[in-house]
């Protein structure tokens, strides 16, 4: 790193389960960011302020004035404009030298897949259960650890899946894929702003800390926020030996 380098990362740097050594782990990183929405926008804001390397960000969609609320990696001007397109400016306004690689679809298909084997950690920020297992089958067949979080009204949830290790539990074993399960929507049920804001920085954070090898992440547990009341529960998680997904692997 360069005099520049070292000054901007410094906070990092200072840090002892950090240091130069993780902060160029970080440098030399690629994270797949899946949606750039109420969870996608502090996830990518905070892992290019952090000095991720390469960013892939991916959504359909453009910007709409209710999303304002709580997308906070938008602005009033880009009201119109593909989401993947404001995003990368404004990741650029905060630090030029993350790479930010945009993707304006849905991505399925071999193009997920592609895009998963050469990501180091996928962060799960869409809102839908389809492109949710997707992700997730992808994520399993090449051993890369998922970041997954969600949040709705005031309950938001995050867990890491970390496909790395054979006993781990996959996204499928605690929402299996032929559940009978709801979707829940923020433009039907409404969303608290700030909801999206914590649980995307948590996930931020959990990255940040499987790219540098830093503590320990939520692998194997599922953390429970009720915003309304500020109660945090963590739940144990358990690989499915039943699983359709990943008990063969």
């Amino acid at each position: 790193m360069n005099d520049e380098q070292l000054l901007r990362y410094s906070r990092h740097i200072l840090l002892p389960e950090i240091g130069v050594e993780g902060q160029e782990r970080l440098r030399a990183a690629r994270a797949l960011v899946i949606g750039a929405g109420g969870l996608g926008s502090p996830i990518a804001l905070y892992l290019a302020s952090a000095g991720v390397g390469t960013l892939t960000l991916c959504d359909d969609d453009v910007v709409d004035l209710t999303n304002l609320q709580r997308q906070i990696v938008h602005r009033t001007q880009a009201i119109g404009r593909p989401k993947v397109e404001s995003a990368r400016d404004t990741l650029a306004a905060i630090n030029p030298e993350t790479k930010v690689e945009i993707m304006r679809e849905r991505v399925a298909g071999a193009t997920l897949d592609a895009l998963v084997a050469a990501a180091d950690v996928v962060l799960d920020g869409c809102d839908n259960f389809a492109t949710r297992h997707a992700v997730n089958r992808a994520c399993v067949a090449h051993k890369k650890p998922l970041v997954s979080g969600a949040g709705v009204r005031f309950d938001g949830q995050i867990s890491v899946f970390d496909m790395r290790d054979a006993a781990a539990p996959c996204y499928a074993c605690l929402f299996p894929e032929d559940a009978q399960g709801e979707e829940v929507r923020c433009a039907v049920m409404g969303v608290f702003a700030p909801l999206t804001g914590i649980i995307g920085c948590i996930q931020a954070a959990e990255a940040l800390k499987i790219l540098t090898n830093a503590g320990t992440t939520l692998a194997g547990r599922l953390m429970l926020l009720d915003a309304l009341t500020m109660d945090i529960r963590t739940i144990g998680l358990k690989k499915d030996p039943a699983c359709a997904v990943c008990s063969g692997r």
